[in-house]
């Protein structure tokens, strides 16, 4: 059994799913609650997505920023508390969904409060308040500064991408940076002032968490969004052009999610250029993750060893071709750098002989997902609960599927016939044992009960949710990102059940 990684297991949830008045789940009373339930159900994980400030399309995967947090998650009554909001300015909260986030309604009375907040805090704050809030401002100035600026001018410039303004800003010319620091003053202060409230708030979840014995696992994208404060502060380090454009962008190829492949958009990395500089960003980086989190999910990790390497305004993900990743020498300097890392590979998808050479290499647990297991029919599917080698991460599914009752009982985004889909059912039921009445039970038990030294559900699993609830269709743009529960489905009963198989398989 791993050190950094014990027999233990979690639940997968955003925070942007947990329930609450305020339009869009945050770091508020519900998300301690939901640690009670989770230490109630002996479970020791809580594994969530990308906590940065959000970009297109809400995506926690196409963030603002490498660094920051979401403002979004910042908790309006723990405002309150802190003396930092009256009472009545949540007087008129609008009548929100509580079962769908409406991300521009949210951010529009996100926005109010917070700038409210910001008034009381330069009007009346205590010594201690500022304080703490110049220290957080000195001690990650690294990334601060240059955030809070991007983001400054980028609303200046009606939130166009950085390579749409004006030449000697989208240049970091010094003249063009100090005339924008004074233009922009009050503004700059004020996102500074949010990603404070975000971190003291983050700082007091994590350490209810650490009390709890329930550690965090955050997740690193590999790719980052054109429209960052990161590829704008460092564009010698990503193929642009000398318009600040991408020359060529990531993706996936064809695969069985879509027949054209994925098409991120995200530019790419000079890998050359980040080694000689002794991949300094991915160190900052991975040290500010663990400033977050216990445990570090890498999205796509097969990406270091080959990427999908699409040109610039292709209309699909088809075209493209791989091209080497950094392989071993990035971890290598992490580790030199940070020491021994706990990182979780997500090696899902088109993965070759190279990919687990790599993750073995490092001593990364991969991933597993139930839902994959039973396409095949393969004795030998390498997702087949018997065939897992003890350094893996089970899961029921992931953020990217569908929950487990919708995907056995309906559709699923994907390019299976019907008469495959048909067998796997059967597959299914023959290996559970079962009639499938409770297959999000079933698959709960067999990851619970599988060799893999972790194992995580998503919340929705537990919950025994359908299609409903699914949190992302890969490919796709609309509705995705934007299921929530409600506080009263935490059921005891769900508690219990979930409590009781965890203990039965020395997961509690």
């Amino acid at each position: 059994m791993s050190i950094l990684f014990p027999r233990e297991s979690g639940i997968l949830l955003h925070p942007t799913s947990l329930p609450g008045p305020f339009g869009v789940g945050d770091l508020g009373d519900d998300a301690y609650r939901f640690i009670d339930f989770l230490a109630g159900a002996g479970q020791h994980l809580w594994q969530m997505l990308p906590l940065g400030p959000l970009a297109y399309g809400n995506s926690p995967y196409q963030c603002l920023s490498a660094f920051g947090g979401n403002p979004l998650l910042i908790s309006p009554s723990r405002l309150v508390q802190a003396n930092l909001l009256e009472n009545s300015d949540l007087e008129n909260v609008p009548d929100f969904d509580p079962n769908r986030v409406d991300y521009e309604a949210a951010s529009a009375f996100k926005s109010r409060i917070l700038g409210r907040s910001f008034e009381i805090f330069e009007s009346r704050a205590d010594s201690g308040t500022t304080q703490r809030f110049d220290l957080f401002c000195s001690d990650n100035a690294s990334w601060l500064d240059d955030f809070a600026l991007f983001i400054a001018v980028r609303e200046a410039h009606g939130y166009a991408t950085c390579n749409a303004w004006e030449e000697g800003i989208m240049q970091r010319r010094t003249e063009a940076m100090n005339e924008w620091r004074g233009k922009l003053g009050a503004r700059i202060k004020r996102c500074k002032y949010e990603q404070f409230l975000f971190f003291q708030q983050w700082s007091d979840l994590k350490s209810y968490c650490a009390e709890r014995k329930v550690r965090l696992i955050g997740d690193i994208p590999i790719f980052i969004s054109l429209d960052s404060a990161s590829v704008w502060a460092h564009p010698e380090e990503f193929y642009l052009n000398e318009c600040g454009a991408p020359t060529v962008v990531a993706g996936v190829p064809p695969d069985y999610f879509s027949k054209t492949g994925q098409l991120w958009n995200n530019p790419l990395y000079r890998w050359d250029v980040m080694a000689r500089n002794g991949y300094k960003w991915w160190i900052d980086r991975f040290r500010a993750t663990l400033s977050f989190v216990d445990i570090i999910r890498i999205d796509h990790f097969r990406g270091f060893a080959k990427y999908w390497e699409i040109p610039a305004g292709s209309k699909d993900a088809v075209n493209g071709r791989w091209a080497d990743g950094p392989g071993k020498a990035l971890f290598d300097k992490v580790k030199d750098d940070l020491g021994e890392l706990p990182i979780i590979a997500e090696d899902l998808g088109t993965i070759t002989p190279d990919v687990i050479e790599l993750r073995e290499s490092l001593g990364f647990p991969g991933m597993r997902v139930l839902q994959f297991a039973f396409i095949s029919g393969d004795p030998k599917d390498l997702n087949l609960p018997y065939n897992y080698p003890s350094n893996t991460v089970a899961y029921t599914g992931t953020h990217d599927n569908n929950t487990t009752v919708g995907w056995f009982h309906g559709g699923r985004a994907t390019t299976l016939s019907e008469e495959t889909r048909r067998r796997e059912r059967q597959r299914v039921v023959k290996y559970t044992g079962t009639d499938g009445k409770d297959i999000h039970w079933d698959l709960i038990r067999l990851a619970l009960s599988s060799v893999a030294n972790t194992a995580i559900i998503p919340l929705q699993d537990v919950l025994g949710l359908g299609g409903e609830a699914r949190m992302n269709t890969p490919g796709t743009v609309g509705s995705n990102w934007s299921w929530r529960f409600t506080s009263e489905m935490l059921t005891e009963e769900a508690r219990d059940k979930l409590a009781e198989i965890t203990s039965i398989y020395g997961r509690g």
